[in-house]
Order: structure tokens, then sequence, then C-alpha cells
């Protein structure tokens, strides 16, 4: 990217890596979060289970940002900082880049730094006048002074994707908090939120036909063996994803198909059959239950808008009580 900054670097090493999956294997029940899918493999595969038919938040969110981008780029403002958490492949955010002024800056942050590359060179020929600011680092560790250089624009947190729902609501909460602490004073969120809705349509989505979401859970071991010289046979685990009514989530695990043991360094970790490691979960909500989350963060809500089917939410929340409120339910 000719006459822009170098990627800006925060990322965790493999110590972090080897240490937090050692650590999640020791306990009981086992999980491993979900950040780290997003190897370049991991980044791929989820790029393929947007486009599956079963698969509706990516459709429905482009959907919401196409038509009404332009609405939100007036109510966050044209000439902001647009600060991208969790950029993945950036597919949605032309849609709303193409409605800021050429003063803006877009500044993508992203854990796999090969897929953070791809995007924001594809970006920048297609935003040529906009200043671009790629950091590779996990979003949920960010301290706030690396973002000075645009200390001058508006800060405005855009998290597409309903990644929010990756975390449990008081976790929800304090990755809430953390943005604002991002944003800065008079700052904004513009955040998409997957919506309650049947559990066959959920179980759907996370069980897709192609099997690209098996794939892609399925990736996280080979990551482990691969990376972190883990003695185990990922084709010994089996993908399985069910919507938990309860607590309102999807929830992906790897089930053990037999007996067996994970070695890691000078560690073993035996599973018997059937047990599990818990890889994600996406909490669903209604847009009450995520407007009394966002509050409890300290946002303001000010705009939504929703698609014709109730599927999916994209929000507007400010870090200023004072900044008017307009909250009709707008559908495409």
């Amino acid at each position: 990217m000719r006459n822009e900054s170098p990627v800006l670097q925060a990322c965790q090493d493999e110590d972090d890596f080897r240490t937090t999956i050692r650590n999640c294997l020791r306990r009981k029940p086992r999980s491993i979060p979900p950040k780290y899918f997003y190897d370049a493999r991991g980044s791929e595969l989820f790029d393929l289970i947007c486009t599956t038919p079963e698969y509706y938040p990516t459709r429905a969110e482009t959907g919401i940002l196409d038509q009404f981008g332009a609405h939100m780029a007036k109510l966050i403002g044209t000439s902001c900082a647009l600060i991208e958490l969790g950029s993945g492949s950036a597919t949605k955010t032309p849609l709303l880049l193409r409605h800021l002024a050429e003063d803006a800056a877009y500044v993508p942050i992203d854990i796999c730094e090969p897929h953070l590359l791809q995007s924001t060179r594809r970006l920048k020929t297609m935003f040529p006048a906009m200043h671009m600011q790629p950091l590779c680092a996990d979003y949920t560790r960010l301290p706030h002074l690396v973002l000075e250089d645009h200390k001058n624009l508006r800060r405005v947190i855009f998290f597409p994707g309903s990644t929010i729902g990756n975390y449990a609501p008081d976790e929800a909460v304090q990755l809430l908090r953390h943005a604002a602490q991002l944003a800065g004073r008079n700052g904004a969120l513009l955040i998409g939120v997957d919506c309650k809705k049947s559990p066959a349509m959920l179980n759907a989505a996370y069980n897709d036909a192609s099997g690209y979401t098996a794939a892609f859970n399925l990736n996280l071991l080979v990551r482990i063996k691969s990376e972190l010289g883990a003695q185990l046979d990922p084709g010994g685990f089996a993908h399985y994803a069910y919507y938990n009514t309860s607590p309102g989530r999807i929830e992906l695990h790897l089930v053990s198909r037999q007996r067996q043991i994970i070695r890691l360094d000078d560690e073993s970790f035996h599973f018997d059959k059937g047990e599990s490691i818990h890889t994600e979960n996406s909490y669903k909500y209604s847009t009450r239950e995520f407007e009394l989350l966002a509050r409890k963060a300290g946002w303001y809500p000010k705009m939504l808008w929703a698609d014709r089917k109730g599927l999916f939410n994209v929000h507007y929340l400010s870090q200023s009580p004072t900044e008017p409120r307009n909250l009709p339910r707008h559908a495409y």
C-alpha cells in the first residue's frame, strides 16, 4: 500500500497461544476462545460459511448496510475515524466507506495478518484517497493509546457480523465498555446483532450442508497440531452445533469420537468418548435485550436498522446522552 503507514503490530505470539491452549485443555469442562479459529485457513473457511444458503446473517446485514449506509454515515459523521473490530475480509465495509468523506480514516483491526493485509489492499484500491491504518491485534486487549493518530476525528467503532454474540452477556458488557474507551468522549458504535428466531433456522445456519462450519471448527485442532506440535488426530473429533434455548445461544463443540489423548509439550490430556471442547457461543438478542446490555456498558441507543424479516439488527450507539435520539425500526 504505497504512501500508507505499515501494519501496526500488537498480535499475540506463539507462547501466548500455547499457554492459552494448555490452560484450556487442563480445565473441565474444556473450552477454547473462538478468536483462535482465525488463522489464514480459518479465515478462508469463515468466508465460505458466509456464502452458504443456510447462513443468513451476512446476507441480512449486507442488505441493511447497502440500503441504509448513507443514513448511517450521516449520523456517525462522514469525516470520522472508522475503527473496525475483527475486520476479516471486510466485504461489507465498502457499503459504509463509500459514504464517508476523503478526509475520513479507516482502521481495520484483525488478529490474522495475511487476511488483514489482503483486505486492506483491496479497500485501498477502491478508496485511494482515504487514509488506512491496518492494525494486527487482539481487539479485546488493545490499549486505546495505539489509536492516537486519529484523535482529531470522531472515533466510530464498527463491529459488524454479530461477533458480539460470541461473548457471554457479562463478557459482552466488558467488551462494550472497552469499545467505549477506544471510542473516547463523543465516540460512537455501529454494531451488528443477530436476533432470536426459530431454533430450526439457527441450527441450519451452523450446520451447513456444504460442511464449511464443520471444517472451520475442526481447523482449530489442525492449527493446534501444526503450530504447536501437539500430538492429536483432528479426525478423532466431530463438529457439533446446536441452539441452547435457555441461555439463547448457539453452541459449537468438538466432540471426541472415542477415548483418546492429546499430547502438548510434556502434558497429556485424556478424553472420554463423547467428551467435548466447547469452541464457540453465539448469543442471540431481542432489541430490548441488547439495548439493556449496551446501557450497562455506558452506551446510549440512538438508532436501529433491521431487515424486513426481523433476522438481524444494526444498532447505532453514542457516548453522548445529549445526541438526538431517533429510533424507529427501519426495514428494506
